[in-house]
């Protein structure tokens, strides 16, 4: 395992502080995590074994400072204070990899300033919408539902061990907030529909771009991956077998592999 440090930043004319973690050795790599707060995790691990990776928190789901979102009133606002994180961390033109909702964000920053993102990994992004294939409301999902919308296996060690019970009450209490806030601050900028013109932005992108879906994403289907390709003009699809919305839990190798191996192409 990587060992990782905390970095701090202040953005926004100094009314975002928020904290990235950082580990690894190589070129810098950073991730957006999804909705539901970032965790370090053996993939995140992986990419540490070739880059330096920067996980920055989305405003607000640093523990201990959730009124950070307040100040960023719509995506707009949070793209921007993200070059603003680049700059405080030191980043002229990274690789950039973003997960569901962290997808989306690293979509967006890629296409409003293209020259601040060398390549670009988009892993089961929400951004775009179909009437034929709706992505699913996860914050209007009760919990015991969201298995068959996440995992092809609900039933799978990585089912599992998110629905692990955690090692004491107070530390689920804590977990179930946090993981509620994070929800509530990403969520702000999705809802009531996932689609705020990003297609209309896709162009833009200049990266060399890989689409990753995992095959069976009951949350946001796979169709979408060909929209996605279609509407950037350097782009790839590669699906996932056996992996639904979370390909980096569910089929941790492959997916290390493939976005490792994109990065270093």
């Amino acid at each position: 395992m990587a060992a990782v440090i905390e970095r701090e930043t202040s953005v926004w004319q100094g009314k975002v502080q928020s904290r990235a973690l950082v580990a690894g050795e190589g070129p810098p790599l950073v991730f957006f995590h999804g909705a539901m707060g970032l965790n370090w995790d053996p993939f995140l691990d992986a990419l540490a074994e070739s880059f330096t990776v920067y996980a920055p928190e989305h405003p607000g789901t640093t523990p201990g400072n959730p009124d950070a979102i307040k100040p960023i009133d719509n995506l707009w606002d949070l793209v921007l204070s993200y070059y603003e994180v680049f700059d405080e961390l030191g980043l002229d033109s990274p690789a950039v990899v973003g997960h569901s909702f962290g997808g989306m964000v690293a979509a967006e920053v890629a296409a409003t300033n293209p020259s601040r993102v060398s390549r670009l990994a988009l892993i089961d992004p929400v951004g775009l919408w179909r009437d034929d294939a709706p992505v699913a409301n996860w914050m209007a999902t009760a919990p015991q539902d969201l298995g068959p919308l996440l995992f092809a296996d609900p039933t799978g060690p990585a089912a599992q061990m998110m629905a692990a019970p955690p090692p004491d009450p107070e530390t689920g209490i804590q977990m179930a907030l946090r993981t509620t806030w994070s929800l509530a601050c990403t969520g702000k900028f999705v809802w009531p529909i996932p689609d705020k013109g990003l297609k209309k932005r896709l162009h833009r992108i200049t990266a060399p771009t890989l689409i990753l879906w995992g095959e069976q994403d009951g949350l946001v289907p796979s169709i979408y991956a060909s929209d996605f390709e279609q509407a950037i003009p350097d782009a790839h699809i590669e699906l996932i077998s056996g992996a639904g919305h979370l390909p980096q839990m569910e089929q941790l190798e492959p997916t290390a592999s493939a976005v490792k191996g994109f990065l270093s192409g």
